[in-house]
């Protein structure tokens, strides 16, 4: 594997700049992992000051840019249908969120989440390009893919987007795989600094999703107790895991290795995914983290051995967070590095 150190990193990423250009379209089995990435997705534009800013893809598009071309294939998504997004969402929101952005309106009325006329182009793409992720997984284009998008989605439940979050991403994927591929079961793995309130809401009675979280509590949005299990076939398929300020490797290591892997091979996993948000780093302005870039290489080893170990290797991890413009790059570089070995 070509090992990058940070100082070469830095000096690699000096002179790269953040839109992609020539996107390739993926064929044959691709080796190492694809990344998903539209343009369409820099639309969505909050007000100048706001942390979600497409600034963000910037620096995460040249974090993917330092690994190699044979670890890595960029390739360009499909926006999601009307159906896609009706999988997770409500008819009644996915109109309120048509209606909202047509008429001018700067924040979903649903809650903390600012739009723009752009938004709803940009968000249809984050959806689609989930959806084209697990098309490519599960049709065996490659194992592990990444999906660089925004705005983010696990805030968002059936009928609320809140969290700077529009539609739930992450969700709308596990049901088109469903859906389309007949999966049974997914595992869905969220290391975001926040709880994700939305997604554990869409799979809390499923019985289909097995959702591990950990999270900084007391934090936004205030939910993910460990008493929060679930309900009906889902009942034990919630996992939280809730730790204060300043927790970091010893804690959150921890969990995924005492709690995630064990209750991973209960569950035996057809398809995994993972809400990848960086805000659980040391220094992002949104929480108090301290993970650092050799973390999220060691979290993203343990998601990928499960993976092996009962899905086939199959992968998927979508952008959350991540509102450190600076440390983007080599975050998402080190989880990159591991998805694609």
């Amino acid at each position: 594997m070509n090992r990058v150190s940070r100082r070469g990193f830095l000096q690699k990423t000096a002179g790269l700049v953040g839109t992609i250009a020539g996107l390739e379209t993926a064929g044959a089995q691709t080796a190492g992992a694809l990344v998903f990435y539209d343009p369409l997705i820099l639309r969505h534009e909050p007000s100048a000051d706001h942390p979600e800013s497409p600034k963000r893809i910037d620096s995460v598009m040249r974090g993917v840019r330092v690994v190699t071309q044979e670890q890595l294939t960029i390739v360009a998504p499909q926006p999601a249908a009307d159906e896609h997004v009706l999988l997770v969402h409500s008819a009644e929101y996915f109109k309120k969120v048509r209606d909202e952005i047509a008429a001018g309106r700067r924040t979903l009325s649903t809650g903390d989440t600012e739009i723009s006329p752009g938004s709803l182009p940009a968000a249809l793409a984050a959806a689609g390009t989930v959806v084209s992720a697990i098309d490519a997984v599960m049709t065996g284009k490659t194992r592990r893919a990444f999906c660089a998008v925004r705005p983010p989605g696990h805030h968002a439940s059936a009928n609320r987007g809140m969290g700077f979050c529009v539609f739930n991403n992450i969700a709308i994927g596990a049901r088109h795989a469903r859906r389309k591929y007949g999966v049974e079961r997914v595992l869905i793995v969220d290391w975001d600094v926040h709880h994700g309130n939305g997604t554990q809401e869409v799979f809390w009675n499923d019985g289909s999703v097995m959702f591990f979280d950990t999270h900084q509590h007391p934090w936004y949005p205030g939910t993910g107790a460990p008493t929060e299990v679930g309900e009906g076939k889902a009942r034990g398929l919630i996992m939280n895991n809730p730790f204060p300020a300043g927790s970091g490797r010893a804690q959150i290591l921890r969990a995924f290795r005492e709690s995630l892997v064990p209750a991973a091979e209960r569950f035996k996993p057809d398809l995994v995914m993972i809400s990848a948000g960086f805000d659980s780093a040391l220094g992002d302005p949104l929480g108090q983290f301290t993970l650092i870039d050799a973390d999220f290489a060691d979290l993203t080893d343990i998601v990928v051995t499960i993976a092996r170990q009962f899905a086939g290797g199959r992968v998927v991890s979508v952008l959350e967070g991540g509102y450190n413009i600076a440390t983007l790059p080599t975050l998402t570089f080190k989880h990159l590095e591991r998805l694609a070995a």
